[in-house]
Parts: C-alpha cells; sequence; structure tokens
C-alpha cells in the first residue's frame, strides 16, 4: 500500500432512515471520494470490511447497531449443499460469458425489470442509465461481467470485482419471471467457481446481516468467514452464526 493509501481520509454520512432493518437509522464512513483508488489498494480496504457502491467505497458505522457484518467465502473449502447442487442441475443449460464492463441496452433492460419487480417501491427502480452505470462500475476498479443465457437470451448477469484477494460479488440481477431456476444462487456459485480457476482464495459478498432476509442468505454458504472483533472468523456448516447485532469472539 502507497503513503497516500495508508493516509486515506475518511468522512461519516449524517444519519438517514436504515434501507435493511425497519425504524432503525443507518450510517457510514467512505474513504474521500478524490482519493485515487486501486485494484489492490481496494482489496486491503475489503479486508478491514469495506465496500464499493460505484466509484464510493464505504463501510456501515451505526450509533448503537453492528447488525451489518461483512461476509466473505474461503472458495477452496466451499461444498454446496442439497439446494445449491438443485440450481447447477436446473440451469446446466445455460452458457456462461466474461465480458468487459460497460453500459449495454440489453444489461439495462434486465436492470429495469429486476429492480421494477424487486424493489418496486426505492430509487433503483427508476435508476437512469447514467444512474445504472454510475452504481456498478468505477474506474479504478477491475471488474468483470458474468452473463449467462439462455439459448442467446441475456438472463443473469453477475458484477464482479477482481482483487489480489479474490473477488467481490458486487450486484447480480436476473429475469424476474425464472425465479424456479434461483438464478441469483447460480451467479454466487459460478463466482466461486470463477476464484477457483483464477487461484483466488475468497469470494466475498458484502453485508451478512442476520434478521434481514433479503441480506440472511449469505448463511447458506458455508464455511462462511464473517468480519468479528477485527479478524475473519470461520463457521463450518454445523456451526450457528452469531446473534445479529451482537459482537461475537469464536475459539
Amino acid at each position: 500500500m502507497t503513503r497516500a493509501q495508508r493516509q486515506l481520509m475518511l468522512y461519516q454520512s449524517p444519519p438517514h432512515p436504515c434501507g435493511y432493518l425497519e425504524g432503525r437509522s443507518s450510517s457510514s464512513v467512505f474513504i474521500d471520494p478524490e482519493a485515487e483508488l486501486t485494484p489492490a489498494g481496494y482489496g486491503m480496504l475489503l479486508e478491514l470490511g469495506f465496500r464499493r457502491s460505484g466509484a464510493h467505497v464505504y463501510r456501515p458505522q451505526c450509533p448503537g447497531c453492528q447488525a451489518c457484518v461483512s461476509a466473505r467465502i474461503p472458495v477452496a473449502d466451499f461444498q454446496p449443499r442439497r439446494r445449491q447442487r438443485r440450481a447447477l442441475q436446473a440451469n446446466a443449460d445455460l452458457q456462461l460469458r466474461i465480458t468487459q464492463p460497460r453500459f449495454d441496452p440489453e444489461h439495462y433492460a434486465l436492470y429495469q425489470a429486476y429492480t421494477g419487480r424487486r424493489h418496486d417501491d426505492g430509487e433503483m427502480a427508476k435508476a437512469s442509465a447514467d444512474e445504472y452505470r454510475d452504481f456498478l462500475i468505477a474506474d479504478w476498479c477491475r471488474t468483470e461481467f458474468m452473463e449467462f443465457r439462455l439459448d442467446g437470451r441475456l438472463v443473469a448477469l453477475a458484477v464482479t470485482d477482481r482483487v489480489p484477494g479474490g473477488l467481490s460479488a458486487v450486484y447480480t440481477f436476473f429475469d424476474p419471471d425464472l425465479q424456479a431456476r434461483s438464478l441469483g444462487v447460480f451467479a454466487v456459485l459460478n463466482q466461486i467457481q470463477r476464484a477457483k480457476e483464477l487461484g483466488l482464495p475468497n469470494l466475498y459478498l458484502g453485508y451478512w446481516i442476520g434478521n434481514c432476509r433479503k441480506m440472511n442468505y449469505k448463511a447458506d454458504y458455508r464455511p462462511l468467514q464473517l468480519l468479528l472483533e477485527g479478524r475473519w472468523q470461520t463457521f463450518a456448516a454445523d456451526q450457528p452464526l452469531p446473534e445479529p447485532g451482537i459482537p461475537t469472539v469464536v475459539g
């Protein structure tokens, strides 16, 4: 890490309503938007629990709440569960193509269909083409678009960052009419396989929130590592995860 990266300025956002836990307020610390970031520097920030949204790198820091916990999969030890094996079988007819990050009207149309169904009461469903691009792409980041196609038709796209210590799952969206295929699960499994093929040790999943249905699915991928008390702690398939929002030391 360079001297400039060691001296990154941090800013804190004012409190605002939490998007995951009803009745709670949320606040984040974020890296100076003017800082010169690199994939290697971002990898070090991922290790510390940060994450990016577009070009902005942040970490939740909410008074009185520690429900957001950074999660990653050590891919060499991962073994798919029954439901995940079913997702692999159900999507064996899909073709994977990895492309460079770019604005593509086909991608954007799928994103609109997905957010319009999943987030119809939020701002994501109203995102313009520029807002969509700014959310997913950062010029300083090494990003891949993983396209999943059925007979040539785009049915899912997983936006994935590559850093020296692994891959980071940024956002995945898919055809909302194909729920039975478990395309979100299938995308994670392909990101795990991609990390293995590249010789990278981890797949970063963002934040696990135990009492939020939309974020608790990450508990299904074991072994799972959580950043607790400043260190990554491993939870095997038969180990319960910590109580939401309560700091826990394992071992």
